[in-house]
């Protein structure tokens, strides 16, 4: 009896030893589960970070590609879309082409065709005669340089509008575009060759009239700059007289009877003198001796402050211009009289501009007088 007891005591033994056992397995299983599910939830909290950055990074590139689109057009880029947007090459989808030479000359050089120079001798004075009637304006600073142009041309018949810079050229241009030409200094004070060139390429009204550079720079930045600001032509300095023949040429069409059309109406003074060419010809006669220094008197009294006697002078003049068809002088003998009471810029100026086309009328009428 007391065996059976001693054997059911070591089998319940056992079996608390078992359930033990398997409790301790039960929960060892359950803390791996949980590491486990830890490990899992840690991965996918990182996933979901990784996820969430790369969505902020794809929501934020947009907003930075909108930023640079509304990125303020600079000076240059200005530039770039007037020219690529200029309706000019359809098509081209906001490409860019290199450009051979600046726009500003290309859009010049099509408002005039150069003609081709043909072979020549050594040119003199008396070439230049084969331009007699174009006009020129020509800024210049140099008072000896001006002296030296103008004793090339003094009898060639060529009419020279002188501007001491930028700002007299420009100032010459409004009241006066009449020109086949602008020999343009490149170094001058208060405004320089090249902003004024700049200034006349801006103006359509003077997109007919081609400019040449004139300067002692050859380097080739320099002519690169030159032709940037609108000029079409370098001549260099010391001037020479080929190569100013040769510019005369290609861009002026040499006519040489342009004179006797523009300053002098030969057929309104006949007319005017009852159809008696012999009598219109003695009126020009009178005109020479009485008026060939009336630029002299004018400067002398406008310098003096004799604004009375001035303004007699010219209003005399105005009769006499009338009355042998010099009508281009007329009007510019009436617009100085208007201007005797303002600034001495403009009294000046058209001072300048009287001297000059004086100097063409009277040339005009000795050839008239000995051509007939």
């Amino acid at each position: 009896m007391e065996l059976l007891t001693q054997y059911q005591n070591e089998l319940l033994g056992l079996l608390l030893l078992f359930v033990l056992l398997y409790l301790i397995f039960i929960i060892q299983r359950n803390k791996k589960n949980q590491v486990k599910q830890k490990d899992v939830e840690k991965v996918e909290d990182s996933s979901l970070v990784e996820v969430q950055e790369r969505q902020d990074q794809t929501q934020e590139e947009p907003q930075e590609q909108e930023e640079v689109i509304q990125e303020p057009l600079t000076e240059e880029k200005k530039e770039v879309q007037e020219i690529v947007l200029d309706g000019s090459e359809e098509g081209d989808f906001g490409v860019i082409e290199e450009e051979k030479e600046p726009a500003t000359t290309k859009v010049v050089k099509e408002a005039y065709k150069k003609r081709d120079v043909p072979a020549h001798q050594k040119i003199t004075k008396d070439d230049f005669k084969d331009f007699q009637g174009t006009r020129i304006l020509i800024a210049e600073d140099n008072v000896i340089n001006q002296k030296v142009i103008q004793g090339l041309l003094a009898e060639s018949g060529i009419e020279i509008v002188m501007a001491d810079d930028g700002i007299d050229a420009l100032e010459i241009l409004q009241h006066d575009d009449d020109f086949a030409l602008i020999l343009m200094d490149a170094h001058m004070p208060r405004l320089d060759g090249f902003e004024t060139t700049k200034k006349i390429r801006m103006n359509p009204e003077y997109a007919h009239i081609p400019v040449i550079a004139l300067s002692g720079d050859t380097a080739a930045d320099d002519v690169r700059k030159m032709h940037e600001a609108g000029m079409v032509e370098h001549l260099e300095k010391p001037l020479k007289m080929d190569a100013l023949y040769d510019v005369l040429y290609a861009y002026t069409s040499a006519q040489e009877n342009d004179t006797l059309n523009t300053s002098l109406d030969t057929e309104e003074g006949v007319y005017i003198c009852g159809g008696d060419e012999n009598f219109y010809k003695e009126i020009l006669q009178e005109f020479l001796s009485n008026y060939t220094d009336s630029s002299e008197k004018l400067s002398k009294l406008i310098q003096t402050n004799q604004l009375q006697e001035a303004d007699r002078l010219l209003l005399d003049i105005i009769g006499v211009t009338a009355n042998i068809g010099a009508i281009k002088l007329t009007q510019i003998a009436q617009e100085l009289k208007n201007a005797l009471s303002t600034n001495n810029d403009k009294k000046n100026t058209l001072l300048q501009t009287y001297t000059t086309e004086l100097t063409t009328l009277i040339h005009t009428i000795n050839t008239y007088l000995q051509d007939k």
